[in-house]
């Protein structure tokens, strides 16, 4: 019945519509020729008609100004003696007009001079030597192709590489590019002012309300003075940025000539809130299903310290704890007062502690050296064995190193602990003891996506029996960073029914991960080790498996599945894939 009405030009539109798209489809209205890597450049610049053009006028004036383009879009990428011929057809005429591109011979840079005055050309040997490397990188060689992009590149590249120590000022007072089309060749030529040697001077701030200027002044990696560096004010900007204080920072140097002996630092901050609130909720296959109340205040007692609180619950375990963290010192050096209560049951050994602790914290980018005095309270519930008190008084050094490609996605680096703590019974503290500790994880790419991750631990508790000392010193394994296929912390020492810690622990970890895309991969993995009272008791547990891999954007979460060796038993871990 449609059919029939088409045919009878009851729907005469429909077959008018299907005609055109049929004699579109049929031939191109205008055909561009040219060598493949040319046409490739050429058809991501030129777009081409898709219908009939109204008149002959206007299929000249596109072939015209679209010869002109071409030409302009060739000169950039190195051509500049092409041969460009358009054909047009009128409207009487069959078939599309045409365009062919011959693009001629490729320039190529045939010389490059690089000029320096001022404050960099006045023969000292340091910049001397300077002037040597800027050339020795200038990244436009003779004979490579001259492209207008990789001239601007290079130009950047050169006054960026310039302006990052001492000459702040620099600038490119002159630059040419001699091209001679008959031979296809470019010379170079660019001068360079650097101007004087600049100097940072002093600090000014902008943008305070709550907080007093020393709170900025006082996280600067430099001093007035000291020769102008750009990475320094980078890791001074960087410094703001990681204080709770503030929630944006601008850092840089007036590059005024005139100033260049002691020229001034300008910081802007915007500050943030000064307490916070925050609520939380969450799953581990460790310790369950999570919530928590956070409360912080950035200026405690009207001195920009840190006050922390958190209220935890979760199945396995509930913590409440309080914390004062001071400002760090131009020396990178802080303390921290803590406080804690904290109730757990694991393993069929439930716990309740008290913890009170005072830390010196210095921090680096890379390293982290802390030494702190705590003091601890354990009730010690084991079940089908007797209940404990144990109480110690521990003087604790820790070092920790990162050095990784990027903090939330690894793919390259190393992470490196090391911890040394011990009580003597003349000081509060039940048994003497020394605890030792050391881990160490290493990333290393593999191919352009896949990682391959190891991680190795180790610990030993120096002392004459494990009973006095609580659980934080002694040692379990077993659940996620530890020996997947097991429950969490269930590898250890038997009391009654229930797994205590032991003084000896030692666990590793191979993985390989293969990312199919830039968000989700696939990883498969063995973990082996154990944790036991002596050395001679260490019995060896295996476990393997594969899991899923996803890129958030708070880091790769994994799920994993796990079988324990030992016991045959599959687990299911889910857990944040980097724990730093």
């Amino acid at each position: 019945m449609i059919a029939l009405l088409v045919a009878a030009g009851i729907f005469p539109s429909i077959t008018a519509a299907l005609d055109i798209s049929q004699l579109a489809g049929a031939q191109p209205i205008v055909t561009l020729s040219a060598p493949d890597p040319v046409k490739e450049i050429l058809e991501k610049y030129i777009q081409l008609p898709a219908e009939p053009f109204a008149s002959d006028y206007d299929e000249l004036f596109f072939l015209h100004r679209t010869q002109k383009e071409i030409h302009d879009i060739l000169a950039t990428e190195g051509y500049f003696n092409p041969v460009i011929t358009v054909t047009q057809h009128t409207q009487t005429q069959t078939g599309a007009a045409g365009i062919a591109v011959q693009p001629g011979e490729l320039t190529l840079v045939g010389s490059v001079n690089i000029e320096f005055t001022g404050g960099i050309a006045n023969g000292d040997e340091e910049h001397r030597k300077r002037i040597e490397q800027s050339r020795a990188a200038w990244s436009l060689a003779v004979g490579q192709p001259f492209r207008s992009a990789d001239w601007e590149q290079a130009k950047s590249m050169l006054i960026g590489n310039l302006t990052e120590h001492a000459f702040a000022a620099a600038t490119i007072t002159g630059s040419q590019a001699k091209v001679d089309p008959g031979e296809a060749r470019a010379d170079l030529v660019v001068t360079i002012d650097s101007g004087p040697v600049f100097y940072f001077g002093s600090i000014q701030v902008i943008g305070l309300q709550r907080y007093e200027t020393p709170l900025v002044t006082r996280l600067a990696p430099f001093k007035a003075g000291d020769v102008y560096r750009r990475d320094l004010l980078h890791q001074y900007q960087i410094a703001l940025q990681k204080a709770a204080q503030f929630s944006t920072v601008t850092v840089s140097i007036v590059q005024d000539t005139a100033q260049h002996l002691a020229a001034p630092v300008q910081v802007a901050v915007t500050e943030a809130q000064a307490q916070r609130f925050a609520f939380g909720a969450g799953y581990s296959s460790n310790n369950g299903a999570r919530g928590e109340i956070n409360y912080r205040n950035y200026n405690f007692l009207d001195r920009a310290w840190n006050l922390t609180s958190l209220l935890r619950l979760e199945q396995k375990r509930q913590t409440f704890l309080a914390g004062i963290d001071t400002l760090p010192d131009q020396n990178n050096i802080n303390h921290s007062l803590s406080a804690s209560l904290q109730m757990t049951d694991i393993a069929g050994l439930k716990t309740d502690v008290q913890k009170a602790g005072l830390t010196r914290n210095y921090r680096t980018p890379e390293t982290v050296i802390q030494f702190g005095l705590n003091w601890q309270r354990e009730h010690k519930k084991p079940d089908g064995a007797n209940d404990q008190i144990n109480q110690a008084l521990v003087l604790d050094w820790r070092w920790r190193r990162l050095v990784v490609d990027d903090p939330v996605n690894v793919r390259r680096g190393d992470i490196t602990e090391v911890r040394v703590g011990g009580g003597i019974q003349q000081l509060l503290s039940d048994r003497d003891f020394i605890r030792t500790y050391a881990s160490h994880q290493s990333w290393w790419p593999v191919g352009s996506r896949d990682v391959f991750f190891l991680r190795a631990e180790v610990g030993y508790t120096l002392a004459s029996s494990r009973f006095g000392i609580p659980q934080e010193y002694l040692f379990r394994a077993g659940g996620i960073q530890s020996l997947r296929g097991y429950d969490f912390k269930s590898i250890g020492v038997h009391e009654g029914s229930a797994v205590v810690g032991g003084r000896v622990m030692a666990t590793g970890t191979a993985e390989y991960t293969h990312w199919l895309t830039q968000q989700w991969g696939a990883a498969a993995f063995a973990d082996i080790g154990s944790a036991a009272d002596r050395w001679q008791d260490m019995r060896m547990f295996l476990g393997y498996g594969a899991g899923i891999r996803w890129r958030s954007p708070a880091g790769p979460l994994a799920l994993d599945l796990a079988r324990g060796h030992e016991t045959g038993n599959l687990r299911v871990h889910f857990s944040m894939a980097v724990a730093f």
